[in-house]
């Protein structure tokens, strides 16, 4: 069988006197090297794709992390200069994917940004600067100009039991790198919370009866996916989902013909 083909979204960013598409290194190394998949990359162009023909092309679906947020208006909040950038265009894009994705059965892995997103499109709402909230820790990355120490691997999450994680991880602690300034508040209804941090902020999430593997992580597997079990685990889980999913394609196709 072939390489299956996963979407990867990506942030419009403006350098070099050009208009760029494009995703961080690391989200594609850990997509071939830890779920051995071909990424593709999407476009942001919001309505002008046609996302169902893509989801008919692909086995599955990443979203990466980004510095930009989700504008705050898409959940009913007023978008501020404090709480950008934001990436409208990246938006566009990823709110209906993700739901089409979802309706279409097709795996979904969602990190950082992406999880954000998903809990958005599926009608919750986020916290921004959550470090300002009492009782809330610090989960910004350390200040550096190292990326190691930025992403370093400092904190733990409580997986929760019969979670679609349990069955990753097991129930219990782990100890992810999670870097982030907002995060998940209202859950969508269609969600469910798999993973939180010591101080109840949601880290990892579920669609409640989902046809396929669908999860959000708000830490960063992708960074230590070479080195850390955590983080190749769960690109293991998402990549075997991604197969099974195109093997199942491939027998409806053969069925068909």
């Amino acid at each position: 069988m072939r390489q299956p083909l996963v979407a990867v979204s990506t942030d419009v960013r403006q350098f070099e006197n050009y208009t760029w598409h494009a995703a961080p290194q690391q989200y594609l190394e850990a997509a071939i090297a830890g779920a051995g998949v071909f990424p593709l990359l999407v476009p942001s162009f919001g309505d002008r794709l046609d996302l169902d023909e893509l989801l008919s092309s692909v086995d599955g679906v990443m979203l990466t992390g980004s510095k930009s947020n989700v504008d705050p208006t898409l959940y009913g909040e007023e978008a501020t200069e404090a709480n950008g950038p934001y990436d409208p265009a990246r938006d566009a894009t990823t709110m209906p994917l993700i739901r089409k994705a979802i309706e279409r059965g097709v795996p979904l892995l969602a990190i950082c940004r992406g999880i954000q997103e998903m809990n958005v499109a599926l009608g919750g709402s986020l916290a921004t600067e959550i470090q300002e909230r009492e009782g809330s820790m610090d989960h910004r990355a350390p200040v550096s100009d190292i990326q190691d120490e930025r992403f370093a691997i400092r904190q733990a999450v409580t997986i929760k039991p019969g979670s679609c994680l349990a069955g990753v991880f097991g129930a219990g602690d782990i100890q992810v790198n999670s870097v982030h300034r907002q995060a998940v508040d209202r859950l969508g209804p269609k969600l469910q919370v798999e993973a939180v941090a010591f101080d109840g902020t949601v880290e990892a999430v579920s669609v409640r009866d989902s046809r396929a593997f669908a999860v959000g992580v708000q830490w960063h597997p992708e960074y230590w996916v070479s080195s850390d079990d955590v983080s190749q685990r769960i690109f293991k889980a998402f990549g075997d989902a991604v197969r099974a999913h195109a093997a199942a394609r491939h027998a409806a196709r053969t069925a068909a013909e």
